[in-house]
């Protein structure tokens, strides 16, 4: 019998680790969620590969980069994931814009003429590049279905006390998102970030513009293959998963001035998330518990960019010992 590991959370951080895992080999993995994939607050996700909202480390550059060859191989090779690549717009509002990210796909300054009109004369530059997206609705689903062929058990279960787990397993991994520090009960870092959504038809779109500098509030349009999802907001400290109206209108405003084409369509879905925000994130292990502890939480609103970076990180730290 190999080793026995629980991976708390089924949205990208647990199901990508869940992965990684079980195609090493030499492990019994479970997941244990208390919401399913399509639940989580991964399914709310922008989901463009983007460092937004964490730190930046070379640590963490590495993750961005081991992620991103990751997409572009499943884009490739696994059309059914739902990943595809992307051309779109970076805006960039401030005098000094933070390009670094530019060191991991290739991109070109627009001209302001490109940039939306509503942008003319505010002295907005702008990054034109091509990166993954992801169709969550499709990406989540085939994370859990390579994991099972592979032989991780899905158990839906409410873990309220992480040292409980020591009877039935030797580590667990906890990617619990912004339950993660409250779980172990040693982090009050994590500040949930309340993120709101809209999900309308797609008249045509094909290519994302993320505003997240707006003076008015965070706005990206992102096309995926089965709507455009528009948004959003970044509220620190907001508990709420009602979508307020009010916001909502906010956002549609927002989206239009960068991308006239949207205004009007036919709403589909609306949603809220809470992304686990803290000024590091947390991938280590966490000593003097009754099992093997790893922390895998803290990505803020980068969790499917540093999704594999994580898996990678963990199945490491695993071996370690």
């Amino acid at each position: 019998m190999g080793e026995r590991v629980a991976v708390i959370g089924a949205g990208v951080i647990g199901l990508s680790v869940a992965l990684e895992l079980a195609q090493r080999g030499g492990r019994e993995i479970a997941v244990l969620h208390d919401q399913d994939p399509l639940e989580s607050t991964s399914a709310v996700a922008g989901a463009v590969w983007f460092p937004y909202a964490a730190e930046r480390s070379a640590v963490v550059d590495a993750m961005l980069a081991s992620t991103l060859e990751r997409f572009m191989g499943i884009a490739t090779e696994h059309p059914e994931a739902g990943i595809d690549l992307r051309t779109g717009v970076i805006v960039e509002r401030s005098p000094q814009p933070d390009r670094s990210w530019t060191a991991l796909v290739p991109a070109t300054e627009v001209d302001a003429a490109e940039l939306p009109s509503t942008l003319h004369g505010t002295g907005a530059t702008g990054m034109r590049t091509t990166v993954p997206l992801a169709t969550m609705s499709l990406y989540l689903p085939w994370l859990r279905r390579r994991c099972e062929a592979l032989g991780v058990r899905f158990e839906r279960r409410a873990v309220d006390d992480v040292d409980a787990l020591a009877h039935d397993f030797d580590a667990v991994i906890v990617a619990a998102g912004a339950r993660g520090g409250t779980l172990l009960g040693d982090d009050a870092s994590v500040v949930p970030i309340r993120g709101q959504v809209v999900r309308i038809e797609d008249p045509g779109v094909t290519e994302f513009v993320v505003d997240d500098e707006n003076p008015a509030g965070l706005a990206y349009v992102l096309p995926r293959r089965d709507c455009l999802v528009l948004g959003g907001t970044h509220e620190a400290g907001a508990t709420s998963l009602e979508p307020d109206p009010a916001i909502e209108a906010g956002i549609l405003e927002r989206c239009a001035a960068l991308v006239p084409a949207v205004a009007g369509q036919r709403i589909l879905s609306r949603a809220v998330g809470l992304r686990p925000g803290r000024e590091r994130l947390r991938v280590e292990e966490v000593h003097d518990r009754a099992l093997r502890t790893i922390a895998a939480y803290g990505h803020g609103g980068s969790g499917m960019t540093l999704s594999w970076g994580t898996a990678e990180r963990v199945a490491s730290l695993l071996a370690e010992r």
